[in-house]
């Protein structure tokens, strides 16, 4: 699945503006399933403004590619809609995404015939936390888009479809986004909840990995999709209804590891998903043929093996590992949200994205300010050479025996990963912040400089001498990228913002992903 992510730290060559929107966002699906040989598109509706007119459009400008891969049966295209419970701003914005579905079909049944009446069927409903989530969605679909068009035009004594036409679908499926710890805990049973009350032929749902990391921290996060992945499996067999994972990640390891690099070792931490975004950097920070081929693989090796369903005892112990590590990680986070600010401003933006709270936002708010989103968060501690993966591993000295087995079983490419991210750790990053802690004070704030480093130190000293995980590297690539994240340093003391933007790019360019 091709998502809208803004992960990217290069441009793909066929945009017109450093950020991707409108028609290019609209050539970007074709270029998703016919260039990439991606099997699904998101389309966001989520914090963001988008076409209405997009299957017209994909159908105007690539009507030969269409007429061969059906949309709807060869490939597909998957909304994500705004929750109006939670996101208030964009509640009209739901109703009006909701409302588009037949129009899009009708364009598909103009090309297809009259009898193709599912171009577009499925959405996905962020923040999911009850079965009456999903149902109110349908609910709504069926009573404010499909109903309507059955009543009486009362100056002429004419149905309304009879002017507009035949609404079809006539119903949506609803893919529930599983994002919060609770949730991910219960997903079990809000999957059985809805399954007993409609009966669907099958269940999709969607496994956060990037929100949860933010919020809990990385170990906690691939702990937390196990445990929702061991839900899905065990709901399947309960009900014997199929259910069909899917897992949002990015490329860097904190975001779920998804990268052309790691699609053999993504696939073997996360088995039993069926669906994997492919985000933004994924496609554009690689080359085109390391891009084409990962996605081949996953299309070709996904569903890979079962999910482990884990014992009731396990689930326990699992999560109160998860509720240690969480509780260090955000207690660190609150000492670093100053250099977080400050940095995310020199982010640049790949997607035309509004205002979005998003998750973290709403679960706290930390000194009167909301955090960032994933991909910028994560972004500003790369730059400045401190990767998020580290960020309360010292709790895990605190863990049992028995608990720290159970969680190197579960987290079965943990030491994998994080010797990734320690490749891009920076020693004399780290250096220049305690040697100008005076000038950076300024922009970073003390706090960070002065709690959260001394803390992050620790946090790397059990990476190497608890896990064996070697930090830094002797060779060209590190060289140049260290060199980029010390310039970027150096620059901000200059308070020389657009050096340090150029040079906050150039180390995410050799990354291979912003954030």
């Amino acid at each position: 699945m091709a998502s809208q992510h803004p992960d990217n730290a290069c441009i793909p060559e066929w945009c017109r503006s450093e950020v991707i929107s409108g028609d290019d966002e609209v050539y970007e699906v074709y270029f998703d399933y016919a260039v990439l040989g991606c099997q699904e598109s998101m389309w966001d509706a989520e914090g963001k403004d988008i076409d209405p007119h997009v299957v017209r459009k994909l159908f105007s400008n690539h009507g030969d590619f269409f007429a061969e891969k059906k949309l709807g049966s060869d490939v597909f295209l998957t909304f994500r809609l705004p929750n109006p419970s939670i996101e208030v701003a964009e509640r009209k914005v739901f109703i009006e995404t909701l409302e588009s579905i037949p129009r899009h079909n009708d364009v598909a049944r103009a090309v297809y015939g009259e009898e193709f009446d599912k171009a577009l069927f499925e959405v996905i409903l962020p923040f999911t936390t009850s079965a009456e989530d999903l149902l109110r969605v349908r609910e709504i679909y069926k009573k404010a888009v499909v109903k309507p068009t059955g009543e009486w035009i009362e100056s002429c004594r004419h149905l309304l479809k009879e002017f507009i036409g035949e609404v079809k679908p006539e119903d949506v499926e609803v893919i529930p986004l599983f994002e919060d710890m609770k949730t991910l805990y219960n997903c079990g049973e809000i999957m059985r909840s809805y399954a007993k009350l409609t009966r669907p032929n099958y269940l999709r749902v969607f496994i956060a990995r990037s929100d949860p990391a933010l919020n809990y921290g990385f170990i906690s996060a691939v702990m937390l999709a196990k445990l929702a992945l061991s839900e899905c499996e065990e709901v399947a067999i309960e009900t014997g209804i199929p259910v069909y994972p899917i897992i949002g990640a990015g490329s860097l390891p904190f975001r779920g590891h998804n990268s052309p690099q790691n699609v053999d070792g993504f696939l073997e931490e996360y088995r039993g998903v069926w669906t994997v975004t492919v985000q933004s950097a994924f496609r554009y920070d690689n080359s085109l043929e390391d891009a084409r081929r990962a996605i081949s693989r996953l299309n070709a090796l996904l569903p890979r093996d079962k999910a482990r369903i884990f014992e009731d005892w396990e689930k326990n112990m699992l999560q109160e590992t998860i509720s240690k590590l969480a509780n260090t990680y955000q207690g660190m986070i609150e000492k670093c949200m100053g250099a977080i600010d400050y940095v995310v401003e020199l982010v640049p933006p790949r997607r035309s994205r509004k205002l979005h709270i998003g998750l973290f936002g709403y679960s706290r708010v930390i000194s009167g300010r909301s955090a960032p989103r994933a991909i910028p968060f994560v972004a500003a501690l790369y730059s400045l050479g401190l990767p998020p993966e580290f960020i309360g591993l010292k709790a895990i000295r605190n863990i049992e025996e028995e608990s720290y087995s159970l969680l190197m079983e579960t987290c079965v490419r943990l030491k994998e990963d994080l010797r990734e991210a320690g490749r891009h750790l920076v020693w004399d990053a780290i250096s220049i912040m305690s040697e100008y802690k005076e000038e950076l004070s300024k922009f970073l704030g003390i706090n960070f400089l002065s709690n959260f480093l001394p803390s992050y130190i620790e946090d790397l000293s059990v990476a190497q001498e608890n896990l064996g995980i070697k930090l830094g590297e002797n060779s060209l690539y590190y060289r140049r990228y260290a060199n980029a994240v010390e310039n970027f340093l150096i620059h901000i003391i200059e308070k020389d913002t657009e050096m340090a933007r150029s040079e906050l790019i150039k180390a995410a360019v050799m990354r291979r992903s912003l954030g």
